[in-house]
């Protein structure tokens, strides 16, 4: 397993004691070794997208947030981008940041040596149908799909009968890598080479954390991950409606709750304290915040944090089996 973390990130130490007081934890402990460790540095990420263009069939929100990432970086020109969708109502926002779209999925294979599947897992197989073998089709391809529910084999079933010499990635990726703090978990299929897990581990570690998984592990770390973030505006937009109740003014209820949820998180990864005793160094005897932390427990917010994950981990693999 890989693990590549931002700068602001890194300073996290191990206690060996289990308890929660003295529990501190090492990112180095929470992934697997590899027989290898070297990482693709970002010239050569440059040079590889730029001769090899980047292509997504699907032109939704998650494929969206990938290219404005990767482009607000400056890993790879718009005019090296090529992005498909039945309709045009998903491709003007790329057509306007000068992208190249197309409403043709086999243009996408053979313009681009790296191609992102970001379609609903239901209108895959449509979506590859569309592709054509030609000569043109004879060089490999890697497919890196975003999609939920469907694994790296039968992936490599459905798009190694159009190209023999492909190979898949599946990546369950978030939106927050638009603005460099994503968090995207990965496997690489069977037939991926060194090469490919390099260049999607560069890739995504540009914008955020990655980590790659066993794919046993893909479907709840990516509905942790991956619908995670909208689990947490939820408690953004309910932190903030409580400040609004109490007479806080809207947009600074809001500011306040988003940098304080901001901060935690950072108090969290930076300390590497368990977030139990880090609630309860703000809990003061009989004070205010245990009076609030009481009412979130007598209405399960602990629990329906959990039921969320499951729920999303359950409905990912339903849809993939559609």
């Amino acid at each position: 397993m890989i693990l590549c973390l931002p700068p602001a990130l890194c300073p996290l130490r191990l206690v060996t004691s289990p308890s929660c007081k003295n529990f501190r934890f090492d990112i180095r402990n929470i992934v697997l070794q590899t027989q290898t460790t070297d990482k693709m540095d970002q010239t050569t990420l440059k040079d590889h997208l730029r001769r090899g263009k980047l292509g997504f069939i699907g032109a939704g929100k998650m494929a969206q947030a990938i290219a404005d990432g990767l482009v607000s970086k400056g890993l790879i020109s718009p005019s090296a981008i090529f992005a498909s969708a039945p309709s045009d109502s998903n491709l003007k926002s790329w057509r306007d940041k000068q992208m190249n779209t197309t409403h043709s999925n086999d243009e996408i294979v053979k313009n681009c040596g790296t191609i992102f599947l970001a379609v609903k897992p239901q209108y895959l197989n449509d979506a590859l149908s569309q592709i054509s073998a030609s000569k043109e089709l004879s060089m490999d391809r890697l497919f890196v799909s975003v999609i939920a529910g469907i694994s790296t084999k039968s992936l490599e079933e459905i798009v190694c009968r159009l190209i023999p010499s492909s190979r898949v990635i599946r990546v369950m990726p978030n939106t927050p890598m638009l603005v460099g703090s994503g968090c995207s978990v990965f496997c690489a299929g069977s037939t991926t080479i060194k090469q490919d897990i390099l260049l999607v581990n560069a890739m995504l570690s540009e914008l955020g954390l990655c980590v790659e998984v066993k794919e046993s592990l893909i479907g709840p770390a990516g509905a942790l991950s991956g619908c995670g973030p909208a689990f947490m505006y939820l408690l953004i937009e309910g932190l903030a409606d409580g400040g609004v109740k109490m007479g806080v003014p809207r947009d600074l209820a809001q500011l306040l709750a988003a940098h304080t949820m901001a901060g935690a998180a950072q108090m969290v990864l930076q300390t590497g304290r368990h977030p139990g005793q880090l609630k309860d160094e703000v809990c003061s005897p009989g004070g205010s915040t245990i009076a609030g932390v009481r009412a979130l427990e007598d209405r399960a917010v602990r629990s329906a944090m959990m039921a969320a994950v499951e729920a999303a981990t359950l409905r990912s693999a339903e849809l993939g089996n559609k």
